[in-house]
């Protein structure tokens, strides 16, 4: 038997919850919250929105299967690839006309 058929023999009994559900093998995690977020590099905020905002995104969430917190992150996220790259091509256009001015005197 491979090492890979080794990790991979009870896959299907782990599916099924033939292992792994039993109660006698369950305990509460101790977490400190703190230091998960710290660990994370999360900031917890608070953030002021429209009912009716709040209301589009949760509909969108639930379309895609997700809550809507993770939504805002990812929607977070996006702008922010995006405005990023929007900068970085407004200062490479900026240094060519720079060369261009220096390269025409």
């Amino acid at each position: 038997m491979t090492r890979q058929d080794e990790l991979h023999k009870d896959t299907e009994q782990w599916e099924n919850r033939e292992l792994g559900a039993s109660e006698a093998h369950v305990r509460r995690a101790d977490v400190n919250l703190n230091a998960l977020d710290e660990a994370l590099g999360l900031k917890p905020i608070s953030i002021r929105l429209q009912q009716g905002m709040i209301d589009d995104l949760k509909a969108i969430a639930a379309f895609h299967g997700i809550g809507y917190q993770p939504l805002i992150k990812q929607v977070l996220a996006r702008f922010i690839e995006g405005e990023q790259k929007k900068l970085a091509n407004e200062l490479i256009r900026e240094a060519l006309k720079q060369r261009e001015k220096k390269d025409a005197a």
